[in-house]
């Protein structure tokens, strides 16, 4: 099927499944591009424990500074503490995705969702501990790297050589 097809078919199923919704019905299941994508899940890890050791220095730094006597400096301080650790939760629990469809790779990268289609592709390399995406265009390549984000890069590499078969992008291993 072309893609704009595709891309109609899944359209209505989702108004057809919004409609059904209301109504108290069932969806019904297409067999769209979206129902064919892998998802592989990393954790952040590094960056959350470093902004909690943060938090937790200037806290301690906090407990042992009685010379600012200032209600006003104290507040601050404890407002940045509980900011610091609110920060490493959310980085924590928040986790690094990488969603492989039939033609078109996605992760969530800066606070937003990044698309990068296999035209746009210009080499996958897979090396033993991580996975690198390099596009055609002056953007910045894409690392999912089982040291720093805890991806299955064995079970990555094995589908991103599939992907890069079934749409004709050159597939490095190091």
């Amino acid at each position: 099927m072309a893609r704009s097809w595709e891309r109609m078919v899944q359209r209505n199923t989702q108004q057809v499944n919004k409609r059904r919704k209301k109504e108290g019905k069932g969806s019904i299941h297409s067999s769209s591009s979206a129902g064919q994508a892998d998802i592989y899940k990393g954790r952040n890890i590094v960056f959350p424990v470093l902004l909690a050791a943060l938090g937790a220095l200037y806290w301690t730094i906090g407990q042992f500074d009685t010379s600012s006597g200032s209600q006003n400096s104290q507040v601050m301080n404890w407002i940045g503490i509980v900011l610091y650790f609110a920060l490493a939760a959310m980085i924590f629990f928040r986790r690094p995705y990488l969603k492989v469809e039939r033609a078109r790779v996605s992760t969530f990268k800066f606070n937003r969702q990044r698309f990068l289609d296999a035209a746009d592709i210009e080499k996958i390399i897979i090396s033993r501990g991580s996975i690198s995406i390099v596009p055609k265009a002056k953007r910045g390549r894409w690392m999912f790297s089982r040291l720093l984000n805890r991806y299955d890069t064995a079970v990555m590499g094995e589908r991103m050589e599939s992907f890069g078969q079934l749409n004709r992008v050159p597939v490095e291993h190091k």
